[in-house]
């Protein structure tokens, strides 16, 4: 089975704000895409990389020329206004022989071997699955002018994150049914939900976490600090 990975560089990154994509911002004198892109090299059966990127985005190139990996990464492509048309395009300049699919931020990158591994291995096993940890607060429900609609019982909820990996053809079809509701789905699975494809969830890890404000950057500063000690500490 051949697996690729769409990573998906197209957004604005409002939340973040800033001239420069978080993407290319450097965190520890790299790149935060380097620094995903690195992640992903840990799992030997991901084959191909597509990245999907802003039009007009002149950066990407330039940040992995002289780079390296395992596994073929092909021309970035222009993606869309909304995260389904970014995957629908990613998926439409793969090769024919890629079977699974894992979509993946960008901006996600300390993604570990071991979440890479479970959210893989579940995913050959039932065609689909993300990664996700428990919820340990509180969760409620809210209506639009703030008044407690409800109290779900957090033994069933679970943040989940990225790579959200299925099989192309599930993926395909699922864009295909919800052509006219794309823009109502904010991640991947939900869209093979609401097309009637059953999602499963791996173990994911809270240092799996995606940069979305100026604030993660210290965040991630620290970890990998810690991962550069641990690593310089073990070779004495």
């Amino acid at each position: 089975m051949k697996i690729a990975v769409l990573l998906l560089a197209a957004g604005r990154g409002t939340r973040f704000g800033g001239a420069l994509a978080k993407q290319y911002v450097k965190v520890c004198g790299q790149e935060i895409l380097l620094h995903t892109l690195q992640s992903l090299s840990q799992e030997p059966r991901i084959t191909i990389v597509q990245p999907v990127i802003a039009e007009g985005d002149m950066l990407f190139s330039n940040t992995v020329s002289g780079h390296s990996f395992p596994f073929q990464l092909l021309p970035a492509i222009y993606g869309g206004a909304e995260r389904a048309i970014s995957m629908q395009k990613g998926l439409a300049a793969l090769p024919d022989d890629i079977d699974m699919v894992a979509v993946h931020d960008a901006a996600r990158p300390l993604t570990s071997k071991h979440v890479l591994m479970d959210v893989l291995d579940m995913a050959e096993m039932h065609g689909a699955a993300i990664p996700g940890f428990a919820v340990n607060d509180t969760i409620k429900r809210i209506s639009e002018d703030g008044r407690v609609i409800d109290t779900p019982n957090r033994t069933y909820l679970r943040a989940v994150q990225t790579p959200q990996v299925a099989r192309r053809a599930w993926f395909e079809q699922a864009l295909k049914q919800e052509c006219k509701r794309l823009h109502l789905h904010t991640d991947d699975a939900s869209v093979l939900e609401a097309a009637g494809f059953a999602v499963y969830v791996s173990q994911g890890d809270v240092n799996n976490r995606k940069i979305t404000t100026k604030g993660d950057l210290l965040w991630m500063q620290t970890q990998l600090t810690q991962i550069e000690k641990t690593l310089t500490e073990g070779m004495l």
